[in-house]
């Protein structure tokens, strides 16, 4: 359901979503599009939920506006030369080549991501440019999730990968134990990347984000937080198509 909350001049709505995970208190997420989102748990009432909500309103009004202003500065990509594009954390040209014959395979050569094209259809490069960040997500993901697994005492064997285009999430872990990773993360510094990987190790452990939680992530990545703070400045960036 769709519920609001007020902050001087500002009407703020937000989505209560129930996670059975929680027993005592509710979790406000501001989502990188700026929509407002807050898992509570069942039973808790509405008003309830709306006391917590606008107790933290102040915060949830800066975040809010922290995440529609990256946004108002993102131009959608025109897959033409010139454009940058990002590849685990660091910044290429992209160089669009006109050919006659069959297309290579995208290839990085010094600071430039080089995409042949027999058509000159912007499609046609963006959806080469995807094929390329999939295939080197996984290859980079496997290795690292199995680098990381290797250091964790809970893990006990190598979890499974899946690659799933999401829209508000970097990463899940399924009750299953499968690890579900955004191929978009593969922009990312690498020590994003671990750390998202080592949340959802951690969730292997630890199915909610308890305080144990938290200090079991602290515990392998100390400085999570600078972490996740990069990717939030970025993600706008990142998952712009």
């Amino acid at each position: 359901m769709r519920h609001a909350i007020v902050y001087g001049d500002q009407r703020i709505a937000y989505r209560v979503e129930q996670d059975e995970r929680r027993t005592t208190r509710v979790a406000i997420h501001v989502d990188p599009d700026g929509s407002v989102v807050v898992d509570a748990p069942p039973g808790f009432d509405d008003g309830t939920i709306h006391r917590a909500v606008q107790k933290r309103a102040r915060w949830v009004a800066s975040h809010v506006a922290e995440a529609r202003n990256r946004y108002a500065h993102v131009r959608p990509r025109e897959y033409v030369s010139g454009e940058q594009v990002l590849y685990l954390g660091k910044r290429y040209i992209l160089k669009v080549v006109p050919v006659e014959h069959k297309p290579g395979p995208v290839k990085l050569k010094g600071n430039r991501l080089i995409v042949e094209t027999k058509s000159g259809d912007p499609n046609d490069v963006k959806g080469q440019l995807r094929g390329w960040y999939r295939v080197k997500a996984r290859d980079y993901f496997v290795t690292k999730i199995s680098d990381v697994a290797s250091r964790l005492s809970w893990v006990e064997q190598v979890p499974p990968l899946r690659l799933l285009v999401m829209n508000k999430q970097w990463g899940s872990c399924s009750p299953t134990g499968q690890i579900i990773l955004n191929p978009h993360l593969v922009k990312a510094p690498r020590e994003c990347i671990e750390y998202v990987i080592v949340h959802e190790l951690a969730h292997l452990r630890h199915h909610d984000h308890s305080q144990e939680f938290w200090k079991l992530v602290t515990t392998h990545v100390p400085a999570w937080q600078a972490a996740k703070k990069k990717l939030d400045a970025m993600v706008e960036v990142m998952t712009a198509e």
